[in-house]
């Protein structure tokens, strides 16, 4: 009764179209989980966000769950995980997607889910890395383990938004560093970010995390901003 009349006040409400949720929908409401624009690349082998990294990093496979448009829904979606606090929402997004990627062969051998790291000060600022979260909800649809403390930033960076890929590439190059990679060897790993638009970003984290011996590294992220 108590959570009724908390409803009645403060409805918890879709956060990529707006509309109240029903009781059985969490964060995002059944309309909106079967209409938004997926991408299906994870049925693809040579698709978009794998042609991304060719000539650049060696990866197994990758693969965006929507495509993003400006002033879409897919767009609210990730402004209110990353801007507005809903950090819950990467967690029911990974598990949407784990639900998928775990059917596929491409994807269906990982064992470690590593998300991209946020600075410890913006961290800190926004209270949360919503790639995290992200991250835990893959990590439990695919039943592997999300290790989020095995990249980090070893100092901040400018924000990517308004640059060019070389730009971009530049801002990163040297930035993620290595820790607590006991047990990683020989891993298939699936690396994890919010958007991916040019894939400086996930290519800087994919060369550190190369150093650790004969691991297979996968991308996945929530959303594809072409160019």
């Amino acid at each position: 009764m108590i959570n009724d009349f908390i409803s009645l006040i403060f409805p918890k409400v879709c956060a990529a179209c707006g509309k109240s949720l029903y009781k059985q929908e969490v964060n995002i409401c059944a309309a909106c989980i079967y209409h938004l624009p997926k991408t299906n690349y994870h049925l693809q082998p040579n698709n978009p966000i794998a042609k991304i990294f060719w000539g650049r990093v060696k990866i197994h496979s990758g693969a965006a769950l929507y495509g993003f448009n400006k002033g879409g829904k897919v767009q609210h979606l990730i402004h209110q995980l990353k801007y507005k606090g809903y950090k819950e929402i990467g967690f029911t997004v990974g598990k949407l997607y784990g639900d998928e990627l775990k059917l596929c062969a491409d994807f269906n051998t990982v064992e470690i889910v590593i998300p991209v790291p946020l600075h410890a000060k913006k961290k800190k600022k926004r209270g949360y890395n919503q790639s995290d979260t992200f991250a835990q909800g893959l990590a439990q649809s695919l039943n592997a383990k999300a290790k989020l403390n095995v990249l980090f930033r070893a100092f901040e960076s400018e924000s990517q938004t308004k640059k060019s890929r070389y730009r971009r590439w530049q801002n990163v190059a040297s930035i993620f560093q290595l820790r607590d990679t006991i047990d990683l060897a020989g891993k298939h790993i699936l690396m994890v970010d919010d958007v991916i638009t040019t894939g400086a970003t996930l290519e800087a984290c994919a060369q550190t995390l190369l150093q650790i011996p004969n691991i297979k590294i996968s991308i996945a992220t929530i959303a594809y901003a072409a160019n």
